[in-house]
């Protein structure tokens, strides 16, 4: 066991200098972390080693569990770092869940890029997940339950005891004397994991001593089976995803091409890749048929927990159900190369061909604002460089495929006043540069 952390970060290789931060709530899992921490980080100096403890203020006992670990990590030679949160405790919101998400939100706000996360998982932890994974009606993914070592963050989570049995690790905490604290809330069986600690594990261990293990085993083949599946998955979405300046779009006469189990693995992928909460079996197979089988002209839009799928001009998008941040007017100055303007990126740079913006005069005034901000409406009229004539506003955004959902939030270049060019789509004609005449040429791009 004392060589578990070094051959658990062998293939990570950490340069001097790496963060190595163990999530220690002091109990007997991180316990023993800890004192294996505090022997690794003896025979390498060269990488910064911290304990971090999460105050989750749930307990009347919070306050003396901080100054056990505080106490600990002085006695194993290691940094201490203590986090305080706030957790949801409303309506209708799972406690152990809420409290999770707000212990690691904590950490990844500690976490620089390559840092390393520590966590005192084990093997009876994956037979718990593994449970919770079939309650909730899991697939593979699901059922592969915690990787040894996988991303996280700006870095990596690493589990050096997940080989370990519960029974292991209790063991080295005896031989080695190790103090650590008890939870009460680990007895109360209200909450699914320690139902199943409690109640169901026991149980089944009597009738079968090996079964955390073998379905550890059970877990990693699921975890085989998914990777190659995902590899799978990304080579089809590779060519039926398509760039756009306001994100990526699934094409969907490729999406409808495909079987329908397919079909719902290239959507289930292409959620994932937006990092946005994947909606419920039942929430995606509904989303399809709406996707699939509306009308050519019909604008859908789906909304979930995590995320909003519309379909546009022959695309899927998936956006965040967050509304676009739409800011002000903001004054440009001479010479600026970039700008932030909400939830887009905007270049400028000098160009003497392609559609650009004529330099004009140096007391002109250059501002961005988006329609409301300057008081025009879908009605304006605008001629943009590639049209003959002029045309309403509404319809330019039709010719250019900005999504309905964009145009409002859309950052436009005024020129003193009068509307001189929609960023990365078109300039006005009367504020067109001529041929072999400096301008200024406009880039748009999602952040």
């Amino acid at each position: 066991m004392p060589v578990l952390i070094a051959d658990s970060l062998e293939a990570l290789a950490p340069k001097p200098g790496t963060r190595v931060l163990l999530g220690y709530s002091g109990g007997v899992d991180s316990e023993v972390l800890a004192c294996l921490l505090g022997q690794y980080a003896a025979a390498h100096p060269e990488i910064n080693c911290t304990l971090v403890h999460v105050h989750h203020g749930l307990s009347h006992n919070a306050e003396s569990w901080v100054q056990h670990c505080e106490a600990r990590a002085a006695h194993y030679g290691l940094e201490f770092r203590l986090c305080r949160v706030t957790v949801d405790q409303g309506p209708r919101t799972s406690l152990e869940a809420e409290a999770r998400k707000a212990r690691y939100q904590a950490i990844s706000q500690l976490m620089k890029p390559d840092d390393i996360l520590l966590t005192g998982h084990h093997q009876d932890d994956q037979l718990e997940t593994l449970l919770l994974a079939l309650k909730r009606g899991q697939g593979p993914r699901g059922l592969a339950a915690m990787g040894k070592c996988q991303p996280f963050d700006k870095g990596w989570q690493v589990r050096p005891l997940l080989g370990c049995s519960r029974q292991q690790i209790e063991a080295f905490a005896a031989a080695n004397q190790l103090t650590h604290i008890q939870d009460e809330s680990n007895f109360d069986t209200r909450f699914d994991r320690n139902f199943l600690r409690q109640d169901i594990i026991p149980l089944l261990k009597s009738r079968w001593p090996q079964i955390a293990h073998t379905a550890a085993r059970s877990a990693s083949l699921c975890a085989e089976q998914q990777l190659a599946l995902d590899e799978v998955v990304s080579d089809r979405l590779t060519g039926m995803v398509r760039d756009t300046p306001w994100g990526k779009t699934l094409v969907l006469d490729g999406l409808a091409r495909q079987a329908p189990h397919w079909q719902k693995l290239l959507l289930r992928a292409f959620i994932e890749q937006s990092g946005l909460e994947l909606p419920s079996q039942v929430q995606l197979e509904q989303a399809l048929q709406q996707l699939l089988e509306a009308r050519e002209d019909a604008g859908v839009e789906l909304k979930f927990a995590g995320a909003v799928i519309r379909r546009y001009a022959g695309g899927i998008y998936v956006t965040s159900n967050q509304a676009l941040m739409t800011p002000g007017q903001l004054t440009l100055e001479k010479g600026l190369k970039q700008v932030s303007y909400g939830a887009f990126l905007l270049t400028l740079n000098s160009a003497n061909e392609g559609p650009r913006v004529r330099c004009g005069k140096s007391e002109e005034e250059w501002q961005l604002a988006t329609m409301a901000g300057f008081g025009i409406t879908g009605a304006t009229r605008c001629h943009p460089h590639f049209r003959d004539k002029g045309r309403e506003l509404k319809k330019c955004w039709q010719e250019a495929g900005v999504p309905p959902w964009v145009r409002q939030h859309l950052p436009l270049l005024f020129i003193d006043g009068q509307l001189a060019a929609v960023p990365g789509i078109w300039v006005e004609k009367s504020f067109l540069a001529k041929a072999g005449e400096a301008g200024v040429s406009l880039a748009l791009s999602v952040k």
